[in-house]
């Protein structure tokens, strides 16, 4: 209607001369050029006020946006200086103190127990990058604190390391672990300066003390056993060349008594613990994980229960008595066992008769403990894999398709097992001879746990049977041997099958499932005729 587009033109007129005055008004008074300098300078700025860290050895494997985010300290906004924005405070837990007071190994088990719940931790040792920069260890002297060429080649390391810890961080994780000395106050504030100052991620430091002769001397001997710095030197000249080294590092030490850092110290001899403004919810977990850290060598045994009638049948769960290759077992592993007279012995078993009848004869006193009883299969329990094909087609195959994360109805998965056995973890990391009768599943997950393995490999480690696995502690890490008793039984071991589908038929769900009897004891019935269930 004409009427209707007389108004729109009286209207648009005024309307486009109202922006256009805005417009020269903002760029009189200087506020469009304002931001964009802003932007301009800001970005001088960071360019200007960027640290140069040493090249990292690895930093060849990051992402080079990482680097420029490690490397970049402040930003100017408005005239002012600022910490970079991050998505995430990352924590770094710089390690300190003397050499062979069990800074490495307490370095190790937090990782191990950060890793196992859920964070992603990483220890970065910056006695490592120096190797890697040194071709090959010498001599003491390059502890020296009076020779400045072998101050600045450990710098150097120590700042690898460094850098490192920021990629790690920057790459999404959330605890780096910064195993070094950091003896001095400068190093120290060195450290803090960097992730702290520059990159914004919090920092806590543990200085690990120790006064006990005969754990330094238990320590060392584990330097000597087990740190490429004395693998082609004679015991004796090791030994010498050890205790110098010390003597420098003491010559230069400083104790940690900083009192605006977090910290704590850690009497690796008594463990005594003592904190100071340690906070954040990293931090008080590592507090907390710190009072079952042990640092001297120790052994720990495990067994599963003898060979039991839903073995035999192949039936998962329940709580079955043990067969008669079961029973034979159980007498041999206490024959075994109470032949190696190990002093203060322990054992734990669950609180289900297979396990508690397996290690009856063991002379040591016994706990059962609720936290080992086997993964609870709920509805399935008592099944055999050919019964749960047949009555829950589909739940069997999603077992397949992520053994870790599934939970059977009414039942469990392998991640409430790595959470329900928690208690248990803390008590043999800090037990000195300990032995576990318990089932497949909690010991994949245990046994797991000290070998550092990933959870998604916990439901599939072999865990067979009639068998005594024995973790022997070196140095940080742990040594596995598996002793196999000359007792017959089923195998129990079920690999993953390459067809994970729901719509597979019954043969190709059950293709893996180990031989099993329609018998609980065919052995005692030999006139029955086979009884051997075939599977393929």
């Amino acid at each position: 209607m004409p009427w209707v587009a007389a108004c729109l033109d009286l209207l648009a007129g005024p309307l486009f001369g109202y922006c256009l005055a805005v417009r020269k008004l903002a760029l009189h008074v200087g506020i469009l050029h304002e931001a964009a300098g802003v932007v301009a300078n800001s970005s001088a700025v960071a360019g200007l006020t960027t640290k140069t860290m040493a090249p990292s050895v690895e930093s060849k494997n990051c992402p080079e946006e990482v680097h420029k985010e490690n490397t970049q300290d402040t930003v100017v906004r408005n005239g002012n200086k600022s910490k970079p924005p991050r998505r995430f405070a990352g924590v770094v837990v710089a390690m300190a103190g003397l050499p062979a007071r069990g800074k490495t190994q307490v370095a190790h088990c937090l990782a191990r127990r950060l890793n196992w719940n859920g964070e992603s931790a990483k220890v970065m040792r910056v006695s490592v990058y120096r190797q890697k920069r040194l071709d090959m260890y010498a001599s003491h002297e390059l502890f020296r604190p009076d020779h400045a060429a072998n101050v600045a080649l450990r710098s150097l390391a120590q700042k690898d390391a460094m850098r490192d810890c920021a990629s790690w961080l920057a790459s999404g994780n959330s605890v780096a672990i910064l195993d070094a000395t950091l003896v001095t106050r400068e190093q120290r504030a060195e450290v803090f300066d960097y992730f702290s100052g520059q990159l914004g991620y919090r920092v806590l430091f543990i200085e690990c003390v120790c006064s006990d002769a005969a754990i330094l001397d238990q320590n060392y001997q584990e330097i000597l056993a087990h740190s490429a710095d004395y693998k082609n030197m004679d015991k004796a000249t090791a030994v010498e060349d050890l205790r110098l080294k010390v003597a420098h590092y003491k010559q230069a030490y400083e104790p940690m008594e900083e009192k605006s850092w977090p910290r704590i110290t850690v009497d690796t001899g008594t463990m005594e613990i003592k904190a100071h403004r340690v906070s954040g919810h990293v931090e008080t977990k590592i507090l907390g994980y710190l009072g079952s850290v042990r640092v001297q060598p120790h052994t720990l045994y495990f067994s599963r229960h003898g060979e039991s009638e839903y073995n035999v049948l192949g039936k998962i769960g329940g709580d079955a008595v043990l067969s008669a290759r079961g029973e034979r077992y159980a007498q041999a592993l206490a024959s075994r066992i109470n032949s190696l007279h190990i002093p203060d012995l322990r054992v734990l078993t669950s609180r289900l008769r297979r396990t508690i009848a397996t290690a009856r004869g063991v002379e040591a006193p016994q706990e059962h403990v609720a936290e080992l009883n086997e993964l609870d299969a709920g509805v399935c329990e008592g099944l055999s894999y050919e019964e749960m094909q047949e009555q829950y087609p589909q739940e069997f195959a999603w077992r397949d398709q992520d053994k870790l994360r599934y939970r059977y109805p009414w039942g469990e998965s392998y991640l409430d097992i790595m959470q329900r056995v928690e208690p248990v973890l803390s008590d043999l990391q800090q037990a000195t001879n300990m032995l576990v009768v318990s089932h497949q599943a909690v010991l994949r997950c245990i046994i797991g746990y000290f070998m550092d393995k990933k959870p998604e490999e916990l439901p599939y480690m072999e865990v067979p049977l009639h068998t005594i696995i024995k973790i022997t502690s070196r140095g940080y890490n742990y040594e596995l041997e598996f002793f196999k008793l000359p007792i017959e039984c089923v195998n129990t071991t079920r690999v993953k099958p390459k067809n994970c589908s729901v719509n597979r038929t019954a043969d190709d769900a059950l293709l893996t499932v180990p031989a099993h009897f329609d018998n609980p004891d065919p052995w005692r019935n030999p006139s029955t005729g086979p009884t051997l269930v075939q599977q393929h």
